[in-house]
């Protein structure tokens, strides 16, 4: 896909090449000059006629008409130079790739050299370059009878570079990994539930693990009742699809310790159970698995990386159903933990499962726990769809989690976790812990209860129910599945200490 060559000449013939230009900069130097130069000017003088832009975002196509050299040239708007940031910097890629996807080039080089800055250097360019171009390309196939019109894929990029050559085609090779294992999260989130049981997902997982050479485990309802999942299994009562406790285990130390357990929700399809949804909240609840997802992106990217790390996933899959079966609202459940639990809202499901997932993970060696999950509907009232909502019990945990956030533009903003919750959590008259204490900091409440079952063990909880999906295309996708945290935690993962 990608090819690192040498700076080319004004004769190199290419299909489309694409130049980066920043504001209040000479612009029209080095490559963009001697094109300049060849043709007499013109390009500065569409520049000055408001055709070629350099505002950021802003792309231009030209078609010069010469002998030899690019067949096009491509235009990018960058901006201020001061102003240019990683993230900035992958969002303009994003609406480059989504342009020429939409011209149908199957060909285009890049003047990469033209996109870096003081602040973002030739290697992080072309990080942004190649997770950019998986991102801003992506598609769910779909169910749709196939079109009879040829899809346009771009098959080749040329990535024209002074830099030294090996270190970019690393940077190009990471970028690929993140943006891929975002796309394979996005593709499992976008599936149907009738098509992605918990089944599907185990039987998923443990073709990863084969690829990657993970351990793996995963355990059937006949597992968990002899150890005593009363959590998960209650929440699965109500279905016909069995449940599964998927387990993969990546070993990058000599030694099994400073274990890093990643945990998903995986709850394939939610109907609120016996308090159930109203038909607009439960259209999309295919989505209620992307903690899961997020998970096993992380885990291909890691097994793609190698990190010197241990890394611990472990995903509770089921659906959460009505039937005869199903619990019931004032249920009182034991968990694996031995922890027993007043059921006040059986769609309060996740917290449930996770509860035995955390605490199957201590039991594996957990160092640290980072769940994810799209847990409440109270954190999209207080953060909006934009913003991954946090809570923790460790605050160096949270700091290195935060900065991988920040690296990779996935924002998150963390919620408090006061006495006061927690005593809220444990208000049952009857059991030790109550799931639902009132709508009050629903989110809070949320990640209060599976703080419960984590304990003394350093652990931060990501609710994504806001970040999962978007309802809207942008530059780096389409709407659907975002494959939110999947960079997150692969970079959390990379650079732990």
């Amino acid at each position: 896909m990608f090819t690192v060559k040498p700076l080319p000449s004004v004769e190199e013939r290419d299909e489309a090449l694409v130049v980066g230009l920043f504001e209040g900069a000479n612009s029209w130097s080095g490559l963009a000059g001697e094109y300049d130069a060849r043709l007499g000017g013109r390009l500065s003088e569409l520049q000055k006629e408001g055709d070629i832009s350099a505002k950021r975002g802003r792309i231009a196509t030209v078609h010069p008409f010469l002998p030899m050299g690019a067949k096009r040239l491509y235009f990018v708007g960058l901006g201020k130079k001061e102003e240019l940031t990683f993230e900035r910097l992958r969002e303009v890629f994003g609406k480059l790739f989504r342009a020429l996807k939409q011209a149908k080039r199957t060909k285009a080089a890049v003047a990469l050299d033209t996109f870096t800055t003081e602040a973002v250097d030739g290697n992080e360019a072309a990080h942004a370059l190649a997770e950019a171009y998986h991102l801003a390309t992506y598609e769910f196939p779909g169910y749709k009878q196939k079109k009879s019109q040829p899809d346009y894929q771009l098959e080749s990029l040329i990535v024209y570079t002074a830099a030294e050559a090996a270190e970019i085609e690393a940077s190009l090779f990471v970028g690929s990994v993140y943006g891929k294992a975002t796309n394979s999260a996005r593709t499992l989130v976008n599936t149907p539930g009738n098509l992605l049981t918990a089944s599907d997902l185990a039987d998923y997982a443990v073709k990863l693990a084969n690829r990657y050479d993970f351990d793996y485990e995963v355990l059937e309802k006949e597992d968990m009742e002899r150890l005593g999942m009363g959590a998960l299994l209650a929440v699965n009562q109500g279905s016909k699809q069995p449940p599964k406790l998927i387990v993969l285990k990546y070993q990058g130390k000599d030694e099994w310790e400073d274990v890093i357990a990643l945990v998903g929700k995986g709850v394939t399809f939610d109907t609120g159970g016996y308090c159930l949804k109203p038909r607009d909240s439960m259209v999309d609840m295919k989505t209620d698995m992307a903690g899961a997802a997020a998970v096993l992106g992380a885990m291909e990217a890691i097994g793609e990386l190698r990190p010197e790390q241990n890394v611990l996933a472990v995903i509770p899959a089921t659906d959460n159903m009505i039937s005869g079966e199903a619990f019931k609202p004032d249920d009182v459940i034991t968990s694996l933990s031995g922890k027993t639990i007043e059921v006040k809202n059986t769609g309060a499901e996740g917290r449930l499962i996770l509860a035995d997932a955390v605490t199957y993970a201590k039991q594996h060696g957990a160092s640290y726990i980072i769940d994810v999950a799209t847990l409440t509907g109270g954190v999209i009232v207080a953060l909006g769809t934009d913003k991954t909502g946090a809570m923790t019990n460790n605050e160096e945990l949270f700091e290195q989690l935060l900065e991988a956030s920040m690296e990779t533009g996935e924002f998150i903003w963390r919620l408090p976790i006061t006495e006061n919750d927690r005593e809220r959590v444990r208000s049952s008259k009857i059991a030790d812990l109550n799931n639902s204490p009132g709508r009050e900091g629903h989110a809070i409440m949320g990640g209060a209860f599976i703080g419960e079952f984590a304990e003394d063990t350093p652990w931060v909880h990501l609710d994504i129910a806001g970040t999962a999906a978007t309802k809207k295309d942008g530059d780096l996708g389409p709407a659907g599945a975002t494959g939110v945290m999947v960079r997150t935690l692969t970079a959390f993962v990379e650079r732990f200490e």
